[in-house]
Parts: C-alpha cells; sequence; structure tokens
C-alpha cells in the first residue's frame, strides 16, 4: 500500500478546473486526513481552566449582565486546539462555567443535546427538570437529559456556580440542535427521585406488571453518597484506584445517551496510569490537587479545576493530596457506534 498518494497539484489544471466546475473533488489527495493510518489525528489538544481564573470573571460576568439578557449566564470553555470562542472543549463535549445569583432563575427551555451539571459552588441553588425540583450541592450530578423541560433558580444568599457539559459538539454537527422556551414550571411538592426512590444503592421502587419508569428515572446523584462509595472502595480495594460509573439505577447504562461520567478518588501519593482510550476526556477535581500528564505536557491541578484529552491520549495522574475527579467522556455514544477501543500503553 502506497505511503505517499497523489495530490492535487499533480493533476492538469484544466481537469481541476473541470472538477471544481462540476462540483467534486479527487478523494486521494484528501484521504489521509480523514482516514490516517493506525490511530485518529486529533485537533483537541489538552486544555486546563483554573477555577482561580475563572471565579472572578465569571462574578464580574453577573455584574456585567443581567441573567434577563444572558438566559444562561456562563463562560465557555474553548479547546485550544481549536481556539477561544469554540464551543467545544473536546471534540464531542461542550463545556461552561454556568453563574446564578441569589434571587435569580434561569428560565425554563428544552433543547435536543443533553446536559448535566457538576456543581462546584454555593448553596441555594436548585433545578427543576420537568417538574421534578432537585436541590445543587457541591459535588452534586443533576441532569438535564434532551426534550427534558428545566430551568434553574436560586433561594440562597452566596453565588451559586456550576459546570455544564453538553453533547452539543454532536448536534450541531447533525444540524440538529434547537431549543424551545416556556414559561417557569410548576414544581411537585415532594423530594426529588434520589430522595426518595433511589436512595440506597440496588434498590429500586416495586413496579407493577403494567406500570411504566421513566426514560432518566433519576435526574441527581448527591456527591455525599458517591464519595462514601469511593472511600469504601478504596479501603477494601486492590491496588488500582477507585472508580465508579453514574448509572440508571432502572437498567445499569449510563446516565445519558452519548455522554458517561465516571467519578474517582486517589489518595495522597496515589498514581494512575489509564489505557490509551478511543474517547475524549474532560476531568472536574471535585477536591484535592495533584498534577496530570496529557501526551507529555504536565498540569497542575487543584480544587475546582477542570482539564481535557483527546482521543487515544496518553494520560498520568498524580495526587499531591487527597484528590477526587469526576471523568466526563463519550464512552457511550462510541460503544453505541461499535467502536469503542483501548490500547496498552
Amino acid at each position: 500500500m502506497s505511503e505517499q498518494l497523489g495530490t492535487l497539484e499533480e493533476l492538469p489544471e484544466d481537469y481541476r478546473n473541470d472538477m471544481a466546475s462540476a462540483g467534486v473533488a479527487p478523494l486521494w489527495p484528501m484521504m489521509r486526513n480523514v482516514l490516517p493510518h493506525g490511530a485518529p489525528k486529533p485537533v483537541t489538544r489538552p486544555g486546563h481552566w483554573t477555577y482561580d481564573s475563572l471565579r472572578p470573571l465569571l462574578l464580574r460576568a453577573g455584574e456585567l449582565t443581567p441573567v434577563e439578557k444572558a438566559e444562561r449566564r456562563v463562560l465557555v470553555l474553548s479547546d485550544p486546539g481549536r481556539g477561544t470562542g469554540a464551543m467545544q472543549a473536546t471534540s464531542s463535549i461542550y463545556l461552561g462555567m454556568q453563574l446564578l445569583l441569589p434571587g435569580e432563575t434561569a428560565p425554563a427551555h428544552r433543547h435536543t443535546p443533553s446536559a448535566a451539571r457538576i456543581i462546584v459552588e454555593g448553596e441555594g441553588g436548585f433545578t427543576v427538570v420537568d417538574g421534578e425540583k432537585l436541590p445543587m450541592e457541591n459535588g452534586d450530578l443533576v441532569l438535564t437529559p434532551g426534550g427534558d423541560w428545566h430551568d434553574h433558580g436560586h433561594e440562597g444568599s452566596e453565588p451559586v456556580v456550576w459546570l455544564d457539559a453538553l453533547d452539543l459538539p454532536l448536534f450541531v454537527y447533525l444540524e440538529g440542535s434547537y431549543a424551545e422556551e416556556a414559561p417557569l414550571q410548576a414544581q411537585r411538592n415532594r423530594p426529588d427521585a434520589s430522595e426518595v426512590e433511589y436512595r440506597a444503592a440496588g434498590l429500586a421502587p416495586s413496579r407493577r406488571l403494567d406500570s411504566t419508569v421513566r426514560r432518566y428515572p433519576m435526574m441527581r446523584y448527591p456527591w455525599a453518597r458517591t464519595e462514601a462509595a469511593l472511600r469504601e472502595m478504596a479501603r477494601w480495594g486492590d491496588d488500582g484506584i477507585a472508580e465508579v460509573d453514574y448509572i440508571n439505577p432502572e437498567t445499569g447504562q449510563d446516565v445519558l445517551p452519548t455522554m458517561g461520567f465516571t467519578a474517582m478518588m486517589l489518595e495522597a501519593g496515589q498514581s494512575d496510569a489509564p489505557p490509551l482510550r478511543s474517547t475524549s476526556a474532560a476531568f472536574h477535581v471535585i477536591k484535592g490537587s495533584g498534577k496530570t500528564v496529557v501526551n507529555g505536557e504536565e498540569i497542575s491541578w487543584g480544587p475546582k479545576d477542570t482539564f481535557t484529552a483527546p482521543v487515544f491520549a496518553d494520560i498520568t495522574h498524580h495526587a499531591d493530596s487527597e484528590a477526587f475527579l469526576v471523568r466526563i467522556h463519550d464512552r457511550p455514544l462510541q460503544e453505541k457506534l461499535g467502536y469503542y477501543e483501548e490500547r496498552a500503553k
């Protein structure tokens, strides 16, 4: 097989002009760009956003732009490989840091992309999803699946900040991204499903034969329970790091169709060198500090920081102190498409 394919410049100028007039182009000069041998050649580059640098910008945004003029007051985390303003943190994942101030509400809307929120700071914030009021506490994972109405509110006294993760790039690529708006939703007079139906792992409400289950039965995953599970795994596990996947409690599948979420714990001084994965990933630090080397580039991270890695990245984590992170990835999408892959280093 030829390593060097023919180029466009090798073709006669009149032939190139005729092809352009006909609206066609030869494949062979472009083939290696879209089908490189052995592994993809990602545009995505490792990114790192420190919370210490983002927080003042968010608070200034709160001073400069009322939420009524923003709908969602968000700073977008743009992939360095695509440049500032890119609506992608990786090839398939959009990330944004969102601010809500005391007394504010973000209007109800629904959209085709799915979203999840990791709560970064503050108390008193909440999200209403299809009438279910979900408290937003530090480290919680809150889902707003595609097509579900959702709005946000703030009953506390200090700013609330969360990290948005969406599969927006996929829907933009498919030209299927759009939203609809509506008035704020009426809230059900009861706690959310994580506090009632799915309070304990391995337990789900008993169902009658003709009963139906919501496609997304649990919308909030409280961090306190996740951390407790990780600590027990670390205490009794093997030499590897403790990791847990967020799953639908009724099906055992990933919480969203195209995005997965994995919480991980590294004890002080512990390192982890995962295999090369075909997924891109974003890591959000719930707490702790350490270093991660992504394709030879060292990232020193601390509490509430966010960083990213492209597909098949060579990644090594090291915790300077006890650390908890959430990895956002596109493995569910890749498994549905039948090409998820792991390679040894």
